[in-house]
């Protein structure tokens, strides 16, 4: 199921696969991977906190990387959504797929707005969680707002119509506000 949406994610990434690409929160790397092996040109960077309870971990990631066969082109490192460790503007593209609801006591849409931050102008993001509007705020409202400071193409995808065919169906495994956020900036 995961790969599915993986593949989701990706496919509304408007990545001509040149260049850098950022996954925050990449726990055990498949949408690094996933990533890597979509566009062969792509150099791919994951991050993750990687707290003790999820049991992933640096070593894993660059493992699992290494099985697909992408390993030279991936690299992975600890670090924190909250306040990412790269100059503005490092990366062609960032995405992200259900890692922000983890982060408790954040802000998420200060969350979204640190992992924009790192974005090149005329970069493409994809950034996918279980937007709860108690969590979130009004995601259109924040959709609009990145257009009114210049982000171009930017939409909200119903993942959990998208990927599990129904919001019941995805509410069931926990994931019936399923929103992608994706756009360029």
């Amino acid at each position: 199921m995961m790969e599915r949406v993986h593949q989701a994610v990706l496919s509304h990434l408007d990545y001509d696969g040149k260049g850098k690409l950022l996954d925050v929160g990449c726990g055990s790397g498949a949408l690094s991977i996933r990533a890597a092996l979509t566009w062969p040109e792509t150099k791919v960077t994951g991050i993750d906190y990687w707290g003790a309870a999820y049991g992933y971990g640096q070593a894993m990631c660059e493992k699992n990387a290494a099985g697909e066969g992408v390993g030279s082109r991936c690299t992975f490192q600890h670090g924190d959504a909250n306040k990412l460790d790269f100059p503005d503007e490092s990366f062609d593209a960032v995405v992200s797929n259900y890692v922000y609801h983890n982060i408790t006591g954040a802000d998420k849409q200060a969350l979204l707005l640190e992992s924009l931050r790192v974005l090149k102008k005329g970069g493409v993001f994809a950034l996918n969680d279980e937007m709860k509007p108690r969590m979130y705020g009004d995601m259109e409202a924040f959709a609009q707002k990145l257009r009114d400071i210049g982000y171009q193409e930017v939409r909200l995808v119903d993942t959990a119509m998208e990927v599990f065919g129904s919001r019941r169906r995805a509410a069931m495994m926990m994931l019936g506000d399923s929103r992608l956020l994706v756009g360029r900036k």
